[in-house]
């Protein structure tokens, strides 16, 4: 199944995909090209934190980074997905607009049914990882329209 068809229907029509969410220290927004600069220097200064983070031992980020440019279409990759309700990844911010993070919430590749959650933050935010996934795992059970049982957080 390739990434066009496996997102089809991962979220009834009627359903009102949440913009924002706060928790303990941090807040999440829809992730974009506005975040460029931001994103690019929060992964790319944690590497060697972010590939030790469950969910992201299987090559990502790239050991020698990457430029703005290939960023970017990656930024825009998760918007599309996000706007064509086929994934949604958001940054995790901290104060006004400093990002230290990410969430991936999708569908999962083998298991059709299944939502496959990951998150990283910052080596210099480590500290918050496990907050992020608690607030975020209520989260998901509260206010989406996920069987609990099916969703699979990395690190939870």
């Amino acid at each position: 199944m390739d990434d066009d068809q496996r997102g089809l229907g991962f979220v009834p029509d009627g359903f009102e995909v949440p913009r924002a969410f706060a928790g303990d220290g941090f807040r999440l927004e829809p992730l974009g090209p506005q975040h460029n600069e931001r994103d690019l220097a929060a992964w790319s200064g944690s590497i060697e934190h972010v590939r030790a983070t469950c969910g992201f031992t299987g090559g990502w980020p790239p050991a020698e980074g990457m430029g703005a440019e290939a960023n970017l279409v990656d930024l825009e990759r998760h918007a599309r997905d996000f706007e064509e309700r086929r994934g949604f990844t958001y940054s995790v911010l901290e104060g006004a607009d400093e990002v230290i993070g990410c969430l991936y919430v999708y569908p999962a590749k083998s298991e059709p049914g299944r939502v496959r959650v990951s998150s990283w933050v910052r080596a210099d935010r480590a500290h918050l990882d496990g907050l992020v996934r608690e607030a975020v795992s209520r989260w998901l059970r509260e206010a989406w329209p996920f069987d609990a049982e099916r969703i699979d957080y990395a690190g939870v």
